[in-house]
């Protein structure tokens, strides 16, 4: 079985759309989906409450305050039952059923993988910033890191039982990629297709100030990551 973990933050509007894509997911392949309603106070509670029961193979883990985007899918890793372990964000910019391929990856070339998609069709300032951070990525930590940030990451459970003391925030898709490096894990990418948001804006892709906010906490623990490589 996959675990996918979806990690919602007051996306209580695109839930029932969601939903629909998890459990056609789910008719395609063993998998079980987790949505971690991570710190909301719009109506994700209730929502998820009336729609889950019409939905099988999908559940929900609740984090009563919210504590950043990577507790949140920690909690949903934590929680889950597979031998593979995913996630991808709720806001269907990347579609759940993106984990098709590469659950075909794992098929073909066995578990010891590390998965993520490659972002297609994104604005190109979006490709740019991109390219800027995986350039300043790859220099700094010495290790090839490319769009990271795309979704879905994928891996097997065994990878994740080796990770000490992950990030709480934005960090997370980093730290599972640079660590899936350094463990010489193959690293298998596959193309997605990256939309529009459903509903709703963006937590941190707002604005100059927010950017900057997600670089400079980026940057950050990208140094906090080297200095654990000296130690």
């Amino acid at each position: 079985m996959l675990s996918l973990v979806i990690p919602c933050f007051n996306e209580a509007r695109n839930l029932p759309l969601l939903l629909e894509r998890c459990s056609a997911l789910v008719a395609k392949a063993d998998v079980e989906v987790i949505i971690v309603d991570n710190g909301s106070s719009d109506e994700t509670a209730r929502v998820l409450e009336d729609a889950l029961p019409r939905h099988p193979g999908c559940r929900s883990v609740r984090v009563d305050v919210n504590q950043g985007y990577g507790f949140g899918i920690l909690s949903g890793l934590r929680a889950a039952r597979g031998d593979l372990l995913a996630w991808t964000h709720a806001d269907l910019q990347t579609d759940p059923l993106d984990l098709l391929p590469g659950l075909d990856l794992f098929a073909s070339h066995g578990t010891g993988l590390f998965v993520k998609g490659r972002r297609r069709g994104r604005p190109f300032k979006d490709v740019v910033f991109t390219v800027g951070m995986s350039a300043f990525e790859t220099v700094l930590l010495r290790e090839p890191l490319w769009d990271i940030n795309a979704q879905p990451t994928m891996f097997s459970r065994a990878f994740f039982e080796t990770w000490a003391d992950p990030p709480h925030d934005f960090s997370l898709d980093l730290y599972a990629y640079y660590q899936a490096r350094r463990s010489r894990l193959p690293v298998e990418r596959f193309p997605v297709v990256f939309g529009e948001r459903a509903h709703g804006v963006s937590h941190w892709n707002v604005d100059l100030r927010s950017k900057w906010k997600f670089i400079k906490r980026t940057v950050d623990f990208s140094f906090e990551l080297k200095g654990r490589l000296s130690q």
